[in-house]
């Protein structure tokens, strides 16, 4: 809801109150406006000489953002989750409140401009994947961050274009994104143990690499390992090394959201691996939002 702006600013005030029932009633108050109001709670944070105030302020700041990102992120659901890089955002903004859509998909853009300009008509799908390949992986240098794998930082669209550093999922939304952006027909596969890309046949490519008659896939690509092109055959060896009973969703393209709790899923893992109790729970909530 709208509140006043001199209301906004009373409440502020007395969110120093020594009453702890006085400070449950302002916050109460507070948290009934939009995280429109987030720029004025950090401006009286700056003037706050009080830790305890200033930790007060942080945590109705946080209060607002994160219900911000699942009102967001429930209403992007809605709609099937039709754009996967602003579902991908949404999940960055809950580590980054300030992130704009605007530039994650400028980064995106600057990198499908430097592909586009080697591309043309007459290149085969297989041709078409190495010149992706070399741009994003040998001249913008995007690679699986061996370093810190499990670091919450590989979940988070905005790190890893900065870093150039990934998972398997991050890496493979830039590539399917940048990729259909081109007009190329690449999308996730929901692989356990890893995230790999498939490229759909079309009635003009003829290029089918040990792949079944009646599948629609003409290869796979896998992110993690500089785009390595794979075939039906080295899915089928890679699930049976996992011992995991075959699916046919091992081998077809999943949804947007099932991409995004992908990403989820792996935030709680480096959250665990962390410690961070409190944000586990909050990545459960977002992921109780994409269940609805």
């Amino acid at each position: 809801m709208s509140m006043d702006p001199d209301k906004i600013k009373a409440l502020i005030t007395l969110l120093d109150d020594p009453s702890e029932e006085i400070f449950n009633t302002v916050e109460d108050e507070l948290l009934k406006a939009e995280v429109e109001i987030v720029p004025e709670l950090e401006k009286v944070w700056e003037t706050q000489p009080d830790g305890v105030m200033q930790h007060r302020i942080e945590n109705i700041i946080h209060s607002l953002q994160f219900r911000d990102v699942k009102k967001r992120l429930k209403a992007w659901a809605a709609f099937d989750g039709e754009n996967l890089l602003a579902g991908a955002w949404l999940i960055a903004k809950y580590q980054y409140p300030e992130l704009t859509f605007e530039e994650i998909d400028q980064s995106i853009n600057k990198i499908r401009k430097d592909i586009w300009l080697e591309l043309n008509e007459h290149l085969t799908a297989l041709e078409k994947v190495r010149i992706i390949n070399h741009i994003l992986f040998d001249v913008h240098g995007f690679s699986r961050n061996n370093s810190n794998f499990l670091a919450p930082q590989n979940s988070f669209i905005c790190d890893v274009l900065d870093t150039r550093k990934g998972n398997p999922v991050s890496l493979s939304i830039i590539y399917a994104e940048i990729a259909q952006r081109l007009g190329l027909p690449v999308y996730g596969v929901n692989l356990p143990k890893n995230f790999i890309l498939a490229y759909m046949d079309e009635p003009e490519q003829s290029e089918r690499i040990r792949l079944k008659e009646d599948s629609s896939v003409l290869f796979y690509i896998n992110p993690i390992n500089k785009g390595a092109v794979l075939g039906r055959r080295e899915i089928e060896q890679f699930i049976k090394q996992q011992k995991l009973e075959p699916r046919f969703s091992y081998y077809e393209p999943c949804s947007n959201i099932e991409t995004i709790k992908r990403i989820l899923n792996n935030l709680i893992i480096a959250y665990e691996h962390a410690g961070q109790l409190l944000k586990i729970e909050e990545i459960r909530e977002l992921m109780s939002v994409l269940d609805e």
